[in-house]
């Protein structure tokens, strides 16, 4: 990552909730990624965060988001009773995307969401729900079928990012993919199982995603009809 990248441990209002993430902004940024962690995961994903370091070098700013509060977490901790709770998860990312237009060191850049897991889907829901703000989705092994009826509703251009080895999730998202009326891609990485564990399969991803940020983020980058 950028040497001149400020990081900023911040608070995120979103309705009564108050969410905890990690903004990291650098010199010039092109575009805002906010990252949905996937389910029993949070902004200290050791994933995403290579993630995001990856796509800081390359000049984006990144929003790494818990998606549950420190309670919540504590109670998904021994029910699982939240991770899955996508129309609970959905609006906060939206809500993340709102509160980043009221930072003055973010304010107008265009904004995208990297999702993985059961994340995929809380990113969905608010591409869906903020078609004017989100212009780019990106998932990684992820449950996009989870969003329901809003896939049909997304207007930003997706990435289906999935493993060579995760073949049921491969098929979900196919079948999502089926229901979306947006431009929508899906690259399946060769050797790659559901969290990308194997040497070099993680950089795989990053480098696609950026690639597609790149494609869709960009200042008077347009969005294909």
């Amino acid at each position: 990552m950028s040497k001149t990248a400020t990081i900023e441990a911040v608070e995120v209002p979103v309705g009564a909730t108050t969410l905890n993430a990690d903004l990291r902004v650098p010199a010039g940024a092109q575009g805002l990624i906010i990252f949905a962690h996937g389910s029993g995961s949070s902004r200290f994903s050791g994933r995403n965060r290579h993630v995001a370091e990856f796509l800081g070098a390359r000049g984006f700013a990144t929003l790494l988001l818990d998606l549950l509060t420190a309670e919540e977490e504590a109670i998904d901790e021994r029910t699982t009773e939240y991770r899955f709770d996508i129309p609970r998860l959905g609006p906060r990312v939206s809500g993340a995307a709102d509160w980043a237009a009221t930072r003055t060191d973010i304010e107008g850049l265009p904004i995208g969401c990297f999702g993985a897991s059961t994340g995929a889907a809380a990113a969905l829901i608010a591409a869906a729900e903020r078609p004017s703000a989100i212009a780019a989705v990106v998932s990684r092994g992820g449950r996009p079928d989870l969003a329901g009826e809003a896939l049909g509703r997304v207007k930003a251009p997706t990435l289906l990012i999935v493993g060579g080895y995760d073949e049921p999730v491969i098929e979900l998202n196919r079948e999502a993919m089926r229901q979306m009326h947006a431009h929508v891609e899906l690259n399946i990485v060769p050797g790659a199982t559901h969290l990308f564990e194997e040497p070099g399969t993680l950089d795989q991803v990053a480098d696609l995603a950026a690639g597609w940020f790149a494609r869709y983020l960009r200042a008077g980058a347009s969005k294909p009809a």
